[in-house]
């Protein structure tokens, strides 16, 4: 009789241990594995330093309070160089050698629709802080972002010329090979010509270009009040000098991609306008408790990208804490509970998971130092 007590007891161990194992799927760990697939090398690798610096300040934090769920958080992080071909790459390693279950990326949108898909059909919870092509969503509902759509900046950018900046005519020069060019490209004409405005002239370059003379030439012929430059600073910082070179004197407009443009450009750049994230002079407590840690971490101002991922970060983990898993079918349900103020603003989530949030209008200035910054111009809510 007492063997067959002690038999029982024994099973009622292995069974009580193996109901552990099966509803964490992760046994006696003692950390949650998180995939980082950031752009750290190559032409953008100032952003998703960046913001992968973020995101680890962001982990940090919550470590030295706890972790999640009495665990500590462990970063993978993997390099894809604004590489859709390596994004694909690292994603299918963290997935089956690192056996994560959860992927903050990729940086750039053509990175993260590179991945979509597989990171759906593979059951992995994919949360992008910073891709803001409209499709990134649609793969799945596995698939979430905390940066707002293209189609959000091109409408915002759009309306504000019209309603702020009196423009009537509007020019755009974009990259035809970049998704997040033309896809802003596409949202700013629809909305310029919904609002009365005209658009006078579209030209259009391929990634890596140097030389927009002969584009900036035509573009000056019509005679725009605005120009539309949907690109990244680094591209954006060579037209701008190109076509003030010629005399053209529209009023230059941006998405987020101009972030930094300030370290790159020169005089001028002063009188532009680009709509961001956050802006790191706003009077708000979490920007500035946000912006004095990471200074004082990385000795640096933090851009909009970095702040998107240092939301990023703790939306997701939040959300495992409140989910009580990593296992992504609970977690993206309570993604979707998501409804907190956080450093780039309020945040919930709509039925595409997509954040709904505001966004920051900027304003190129030259400050007293001699050296551009931004001035804050104002904030433009979703409608």
């Amino acid at each position: 009789m007492k063997k067959k007590l002690i038999a029982l007891g024994v099973l009622v161990v292995v069974v009580a241990v193996a109901v552990i194992f099966l509803a964490t799927g992760r046994g006696g760990s003692d950390t949650i594995k998180i995939g980082v697939i950031m752009s750290t090398s190559g032409p953008v690798s100032h952003f998703g330093t960046q913001c992968r610096d973020a995101i680890q300040l962001a982990v940090d934090e919550i470590n030295a309070r706890g972790g999640v769920l009495g665990k500590q958080v462990q970063l993978i992080v993997e390099d894809d160089e604004k590489n859709p071909e390596k994004t694909m790459n690292a994603l299918v390693k963290l997935a089956t050698k690192d056996k994560v279950r959860v992927v903050l990326g990729a940086l750039t949108s053509d990175c993260t629709l590179a991945i979509t898909q597989e990171a759906q059909r593979r059951g992995i919870l994919l949360f992008t802080p910073t891709s803001t092509n409209d499709a990134v969503t649609d793969a799945g509902d596995l698939i979430f972002r905390s940066c707002f759509k293209d189609s959000f900046q091109g409408q915002v950018m759009a309306q504000f010329a019209i309603e702020n900046l009196n423009a009537t005519k509007a020019a755009v020069l974009y990259d035809m090979n970049n998704d997040y060019s033309t896809g802003l490209t596409k949202s700013f004409e629809e909305t310029f010509v919904a609002l009365g405005g005209t658009v006078v002239a579209t030209e259009s370059y391929a990634g890596g270009d140097k030389d927009f003379n002969a584009q900036i030439t035509k573009i000056k012929a019509a005679d725009p009040d605005v120009l539309f430059l949907p690109d990244y600073y680094n591209t954006v910082s060579l037209i701008i000098n190109q076509a003030r070179n010629q005399g053209l004197d529209a009023i230059m407009l941006g998405p987020d991609g101009w972030d930094e443009l300030v370290g790159q450009a020169g005089e001028e750049a002063v009188g532009n306008y680009f709509c961001n994230h956050y802006s790191p002079d706003a009077d708000d407590e979490d920007v500035q408790e946000f912006v004095r840690k990471y200074r004082e971490r990385y000795g640096i101002t933090p851009n909009a990208l970095a702040a998107l991922g240092y939301d990023a970060a703790y939306i997701v983990l939040e959300a495992i804490e409140r989910a009580g898993t990593d296992d992504p079918q609970v977690l993206k349900e309570a993604l979707m509970e998501t409804n907190k103020k956080y450093v780039t603003g309020h945040i919930t989530f709509d039925e595409s998971h997509n954040p709904v949030k505001s966004t920051t209008i900027l304003k190129v200035v030259q400050g007293p130092d001699g050296r551009l910054t931004t001035e804050y111009v104002g904030m433009v809510d979703p409608e």
